[in-house]
């Protein structure tokens, strides 16, 4: 009897890994038909977008968000160079001022991410714009002022500048850097801008990039702003386009992209075409996150919230748009560990209008857990040893 128990629990453990220019209406899917496969969507029926609790406001361009152990957010403000504690019911604090970060159109403090061995080493990562380049440096809200730099010298410019950073399921970090306004540096496997690159928390290099001694994780990318993972730990990247074609683009390792020679759809072999592809007056997506089978995308110029189902097989379905035009520019969406989906907007950057409140942090529930998105799964999977 007791055997019989373990293989049944057993047996459900299996089946559940396997369920599971930033300056219209109609979406596109390029990776598959709609329909196709086991799609589930996760979409109003689950999070209630009309009832949302008002987490902060009077923030000032929140970007990089990203939550301690306890729940609570860390949220960083690209035009202060500040990072916020921040608690539903209490005021934000502030807990750290970045050193060096200078801003100006699409600069400053951009992606933050919680290290996923934050109990073990208490580490938090950030990405900003200094006056000479792009980097990536780890602090303690300990002792915020002591600030390691990790990574520096990435080509900043007053555009595509990327910026997100987030730890996936195998414990390294990702970091989404943009052209800088520079379309031939994302062909250019001597540069590190049109990229996304993949290191380890102290800034070195895996030994298993696909370019033996280089950072670059993937290639021929514009302006990536968005990072996330299914839960499959499958990578997804959201990316601004042109003129065309903005893209959501399943990520793999050394996967060309194809900027600046391609935008959008492509049936090109040398590159690897979009999943998802809409104009940009509909999207201009910046952040991007899982909660169950859907991936949620920030727009930012599009004033809306995408919601695109994929399923288990990595199938993407129609997307459907959530949040369209109630609260302005979105920059940044992630789920909590409580599975509410919270959501920052961005109209004090420059290009929107705010509102009194603004800028904002939204939460919204489901009344159910939802389990936590992939790249947050370091907390289980990331080697302690690791420095």
């Amino acid at each position: 009897m007791r055997l019989r128990i373990i293989l049944t629990a057993l047996l459900a453990l299996g089946l559940g890994t396997t369920a599971s220019a930033e300056a219209g209406t109609t979406a596109s899917s390029a990776g598959g038909r709609p329909g196709v496969g086991s799609v589930r969507t996760l979409g109003a029926g689950d999070f209630d977008f009309a009832q949302p609790e008002v987490v902060a406001s009077g923030l000032e361009v929140p970007w990089g968000l990203d939550f301690l152990p306890d729940g609570s957010a860390l949220v960083a403000q690209r035009n202060q160079g500040t990072v916020l504690r921040i608690r539903p019911g209490r005021p934000p604090a502030p807990v750290a001022q970045i050193t060096g970060v200078v801003g100006g159109g699409e600069g400053g403090l951009l992606g933050l991410a919680v290290s996923p061995t934050y109990r073990l080493d208490r580490w938090v990562y950030v990405c900003f714009t200094t006056a000479s380049d792009i980097r990536i440096a780890r602090f303690r809200l300990k002792a915020p002022q002591y600030q390691q730099v990790i990574l520096s010298g990435l080509a900043r410019a007053s555009i595509h500048n990327g910026g997100r950073i987030a730890f996936g399921p195998d414990g390294l970090l990702y970091v989404g850097v943009g052209d800088a306004g520079v379309p031939a540096n994302a062909q250019n496997l001597d540069s590190r801008n049109g990229k996304i690159l993949r290191i380890r928390p102290n800034g070195g290099i895996p030994a298993d990039n696909p370019f033996p001694g280089s950072p670059v994780f993937s290639y021929g990318h514009r302006n990536v702003q968005g990072l996330t993972w299914d839960a499959r730990g499958r990578l997804f990247a959201t990316e601004f386009g042109q003129n065309t074609w903005d893209e959501v683009n399943r990520i793999v390792a050394g996967g060309n992209y194809g900027w600046p020679i391609v935008e959008g759809p492509s049936s090109d072999p040398r590159f690897r075409a979009p999943v998802v592809v809409w104009s940009p007056a509909q999207a201009s997506p910046s952040g991007a996150t899982f909660a169950g089978g859907t991936l949620f995308v920030a727009a930012l110029r599009g004033a809306r919230l995408w919601a695109v189902p994929v399923s288990a097989a990595g199938t993407v379905g129609t997307p459907s748009a959530e949040l369209v035009g109630a609260y302005g520019r979105l920059r940044t969406v992630e789920v909590a560990p409580d599975g509410s989906l919270w959501v920052a907007t961005s109209n004090r950057d420059g290009n929107g209008t705010p509102r009194p409140p603004d800028d904002r942090i939204l939460r919204f529930t489901t009344g159910e857990r939802q389990p936590p998105p992939a790249g947050r799964a370091g907390f289980r999977l990331a080697d302690p040893t690791r420095p």
